[in-house]
């Protein structure tokens, strides 16, 4: 689906624009002496020099974040490594400058992700406020666990933002509250996890579905 790839990258890198300033080596050098995660970034570290040993960028012009998430993607090295695509074909997965291998680079990221085609990321909605919270699994500030069908929010109550009734089809949801309880809810499907995948904050998931529905 095009819009989230579209979404992504104008979420991530304001399409492109904006890749990060920092020379992503000697950012996870400085990094690999931090005591806090320094095995994470040294194993990180490591896998940049893969990736310039590889020919796909020169250390002069991997540039990214200075937490060291690279090109129109902003994959980490690791992330890199498992999901880039050289689109084009020319033997480099070039994520700072071929626009090609940046959109199916993401895609692959989602696909591995568990992504599905067939199905949207979820919806915002209405829930009842004799809805009991406790009986469908969720949490005061984050997430309920259970899935239910679309038939079964319908017959709880929950309905669409604007108060019509919710598609029949027999889709598996789980409830969102990001702001807690009296705040938005959303029913979410598997593709929000597969957004969660990417990033684990509920808050990017979301804005990255609410974002794609404008371009429908």
């Amino acid at each position: 689906q095009k819009r989230y790839i579209v979404t992504f990258w104008g979420i991530e890198t304001s399409f492109g624009k904006y890749l990060g300033s920092f020379n992503v080596p000697q950012a996870l050098v400085t990094l690999a002496y931090d005591g806090r995660r320094s095995a994470y970034f040294r194993k990180e570290l490591l896998n940049a020099l893969r990736i310039i040993d590889g020919g796909h960028i020169s250390a002069d012009r991997m540039k990214g974040s200075w937490a060291g998430a690279m090109g129109q993607s902003q994959f980490m090295p690791s992330s890199f490594l498992n999901y880039a695509e050289d689109w084009d074909g020319d033997g480099r997965r070039d994520i700072w400058g071929t626009t090609a291998d940046v959109f199916a680079s993401t895609a692959n990221y989602l696909a591995k992700a568990g992504w599905r085609d067939d199905m949207t990321w979820g919806r915002e909605v209405r829930i009842p406020s004799d809805l009991v919270i406790s009986n469908i699994g969720a949490t005061k500030l984050s997430s309920s666990k259970k899935r239910l069908t679309l038939p079964d929010w319908q017959k709880a109550g929950v309905r669409n933002k604007d108060g019509s009734a919710l598609p029949t089809r027999p889709l598996r949801a789980r409830l969102v509250l990001p702001d807690g309880i009296g705040g938005r809810a959303f029913l979410v499907y598997s593709n929000f996890d597969s957004i969660l995948r990417w990033n684990r904050s509920n808050y990017y998931a979301i804005a990255v579905g609410s974002l794609s529905d404008t371009l429908r």
